[in-house]
């Protein structure tokens, strides 16, 4: 079960439910994939409703990938995301937002 004050959320690929994280990590590995200096554009895009389907999949890869999941984005093409790419959105948008919010 995803613990939100830890930064996650559940991901559901094929029925089975993943927990995504944007670890150190995950994030460095996000900025690589998408070829960013930082991720304060993708945050904006997000935020303006102007994001692109492959920068939705990057960030659920490394989120996947930060939650301990060993797959590659190739995988993440070939399963079903529970609840299709308006969710697929949404929970991408919701691991940026809870990777950058403050502490309590």
């Amino acid at each position: 079960m995803a613990n939100p004050f830890r930064g996650e959320v559940a991901l559901m690929l094929d029925g089975r439910e993943h927990v995504a994280r944007l670890t150190l990590g995950a994030l460095a590995e996000l900025e690589a994939e998408l070829g960013a200096d930082g991720l304060t554009g993708l945050m904006e895009r997000m935020d303006a409703g102007r994001i692109a389907s492959r920068e939705i999949m990057a960030v659920l890869v490394a989120g996947l990938r930060g939650g301990g999941w060993s797959g590659r984005a190739a995988d993440l093409v070939a399963v079903e995301i529970g609840g299709g790419p308006l969710e697929a959105a949404r929970l991408a948008a919701r691991l940026l937002a809870l990777a950058f919010r403050a502490p309590e």
